[in-house]
């Protein structure tokens, strides 16, 4: 599990996304999809049909008189088989 960083919740996951059986979540940039697959399968239990991913990009930040920016990462869109679900995730 090292590649997944963390679940995507937002408003639009909630409402559009969850209804249709997908998950987002955002990934290191070098990970690869057929080991986010096989992460999410193994830790979660459940059968992925399809994944989709973006890349965003980092934000500017300046440091001085020199512009910097964060690093970018990668938005995984999971669907799962019918059937399955992914158990909500709380911070403790």
């Amino acid at each position: 599990m090292d590649g997944i960083k963390y679940a995507g919740f937002t408003d639009k996951v909630i409402l559009r996304l969850l209804r249709n059986n997908h998950y987002t979540s955002n990934v290191e940039s070098e990970s690869t999809r057929t080991e986010i697959k096989h992460w999410v399968e193994l830790f979660f239990g459940v059968k992925v049909r399809a994944m989709n991913s973006y890349r965003l990009p980092g934000k500017g930040r300046r440091m001085g008189p020199s512009m910097g920016h964060t690093i970018h990462y990668r938005r995984m869109i999971i669907t799962l088989q019918p059937g399955y679900s992914i158990p909500p995730i709380r911070r403790t």
